[in-house]
Order: structure tokens, then C-alpha cells, then sequence
């Protein structure tokens, strides 16, 4: 049975909200990035047994995380060079535009809730490194914790008996297969050539499903406050130190609960430059269609790096849904009232 909008105990910004958009909305909704099914399953429950947008998509990130969903989420994956695991993860709460995040996280494997400790205990919006772990220890997280698994060991071991190939690493001279790497050369004061004024030939060529991932997951609650967060292990065999658009507001994922949220995935590295989430965020703001809005900030990346991989999803506040992908064949999961179970939706590029 479908379930309508419900006012009683309302805060004043529910109260104008409800206002705004009529009683013929149906919350609670629940996106997310990839047929990722029970990350998606755990929100709903949640924020369809009354808990907020914030705590509904702390819940469904956590499922991911613990499920280690495509090995690229939580704890055991994408080793970065030295074969270590990091997390990166961010929450964000649409109605105060408050933002938590930690990233390059080691040795505790709950990002999401360490996101949480950032936005409802400091004043900050982001926390890194060792600095991030100390802190989410000090809240009550469990660790020190080896984030490594035997599959995330195997498969760093194997790429190093492949002279650590493929890596990220550009316009260096190896000292031995493996490094450490030296600049080619002076690039100081050089002539700016005409070919790099084209299109970027670099493409995503490190960039696949089960090495560089993201759940970005985006939640209405019965109200109609919206949230967003992120949980990603990052790219596999990153140069350590290395952040993606995981914790980065208005990349991975951005939310304002008089517009709505959108949620990304894909080569974090070039995604970032263009902040996609904010830009389909603010498009529809302007009136744009969920659908034109996602097109749109794809295309935008795509004129300058038409070789990237990368997809994102676009919600408003009404709850109408739409993605947009280049390079290759993406899928979101959502589940709404109208639904017996979440479904999943196909984008191709």
C-alpha cells in the first residue's frame, strides 16, 4: 500500500516544504548507484520505519561497506600500490547543506559512519589520513583494523609480478619496473603546443566496474528532507595518498532538499574537475528535467575527455528519477511506495 505524505510533529522546514509540494507526493524514495539491491533494501527500511534521509543512507551505505559490495566499497579491496586499503566516504544533509567526509582512511572500516561522526561533532567537513583515523577511533569506531583481505593481497601480488602495470602514473621514468618514478624532464617554461588545446586524449583506461567504484546513494525521507552519501574503497593500485571524488561534495554526490540530489560513479580523478553532482543539482534548480540535467553534466566531461568512463543519477524533489552514463552501460537501483521491492534501471551510454 502506497503511503502518502505524512505531517504531524513536523519541523518548520517540513511543515513549508509539504506546503510547496502538495499531498500528492509519495515518500520515502531510495537511490543508489549500481544494482547494489540490499544497500538499498537497508535504507528503506529505515527511512520507511521513520528514521531521517541522514540516518536512512548511513544505514545503506553500511550494508554496502560490510557486504563489500563489487569489492570496490568498505574494507578488503582495491589496493592502492603498496597494498594497502583506504576508505573514502561522505554524508551530506540536504536541508542544512552540512557535509561530513573522511578520506584516505586507514585502518578503521566503517567510512560511512565515520562521515557521520564528522558532520554532527565538528565543525569541519572533512578529515583525512591517519588525522581521520585517530579521530573515528576516539569516537567509538572499532580499529586499528588491517583493511586488507587475502583476495586484495593476491590480486596486488599478481600486479606486481606484472611490473606494475597498469598504474597512474604519467610522463615519469621508472627506476626499476615498479619505481620509484622520476619526471621525464623540465616542463617549466615550455611553449604550449597546439594539440593541447584539443580534446584530452587520456580516457579512462583504468577504469572498470570491479576496480574503481562508488555507492553514491540519495534518500528522501517521509518528510522530504533529502541526504546523500558515499563509500568507496577508490581506485585500484591508486599512487598512495590518492583521493578520489568520494568525499568530495558536489562530485560523488550532492543534495539540497528544495531541489533534490544526484549520486555519481566512475573515474573519480576526472569527475571531480567538473563537479557533476552540483552542476545537475543546480541545473535543476533552474527548472531543467532530472533526465536533461544528468545528460547535461555528463556531456560536459565528455567534450573535454571523451574517452572517460563515468555515470551518474539525478532525482528531485518529487521523487522523478533519471541517470545518464558515457563509456559505458550503467545501472541504478531505487525503491519508492509504488514498489514491492527495489528495482533496478538501465542507462546506456
Amino acid at each position: 500500500m502506497k503511503k502518502q505524505l505524512q505531517v504531524p510533529h513536523l519541523l518548520l522546514f517540513s511543515m513549508v516544504l509539504a506546503s510547496e509540494i502538495g499531498s500528492t507526493l509519495e515518500y520515502p524514495v531510495v537511490i543508489s548507484t549500481w544494482p547494489f539491491l540490499e544497500a538499498v533494501r537497508a535504507a528503506w527500511r529505515a527511512v520507511d520505519s521513520g528514521f531521517s534521509a541522514v540516518d536512512a543512507v548511513v544505514e545503506g551505505c553500511s550494508a554496502c561497506e560490510k557486504l563489500r559490495c563489487d569489492g570496490t566499497v568498505g574494507p578488503g579491496g582495491s589496493p592502492d600500490e603498496n597494498g594497502e586499503t583506504t576508505i573514502d566516504a561522505m554524508v551530506m544533509n540536504g536541508v542544512t547543506m552540512e557535509v561530513g567526509a573522511v578520506a584516505a582512511m586507514r585502518y578503521v572500516p566503517e567510512g560511512i559512519k565515520a562521515a557521520k561522526l564528522v558532520l554532527e561533532y565538528t565543525k569541519h567537513t572533512m578529515l583525512v589520513g591517519d588525522q581521520a583515523s585517530a579521530f573515528a577511533i576516539s569516537m567509538g569506531l572499532p580499529g586499528p583494523i588491517n583493511l586488507s583481505s587475502v583476495e586484495s593481497t593476491e590480486k596486488w601480488m599478481k600486479w606486481k609480478e606484472n611490473y606494475c602495470q597498469p598504474n597512474f602514473w604519467k610522463n615519469v621514468t621508472p627506476g626499476d619496473n615498479c619505481g620509484p618514478y622520476h619526471p621525464n624532464g623540465p616542463s617549466i617554461g615550455r611553449c604550449l603546443m597546439a594539440n593541447e588545446l584539443q580534446p584530452n586524449e587520456f580516457g579512462s583506461v583504468n577504469v572498470g566496474l570491479h576496480s574503481h567504484d562508488t555507492i553514491s546513494m540519495a534518500v528522501i525521507d517521509q518528510v522530504g528532507r533529502i541526504a546523500v552519501g558515499t563509500s568507496t574503497n577508490g581506485a585500484t593500485f591508486k599512487i598512495p595518498g590518492r583521493v578520489g571524488d568520494g568525499p568530495i561534495a558536489g562530485s560523488s554526490a550532492y543534495a539540497d532538499s528544495e531541489v533534490g540530489a544526484c549520486g555519481a560513479t566512475g573515474d573519480g580523478d576526472i569527475m571531480m574537475r567538473f563537479l557533476p553532482c552540483y552542476q545537475v543539482v543546480e541545473s535543476m534548480r533552474l527548472g531543467m528535467e532530472p533526465k536533461l540535467a544528468a545528460k547535461d553534466a555528463i556531456s560536459r566531461i565528455a567534450r573535454k575527455y571523451p574517452g572517460f568512463i563515468g555515470a551518474l543519477f539525478a532525482v528531485n524533489k518529487s521523487g522523478i528519477h533519471a541517470g545518464a552514463s558515457h563509456g559505458w552501460t550503467f545501472q541504478y537501483s531505487v525503491r519508492n511506495p509504488g514498489m514491492k521491492d527495489a528495482e533496478v534501471f538501465t542507462v546506456h551510454p
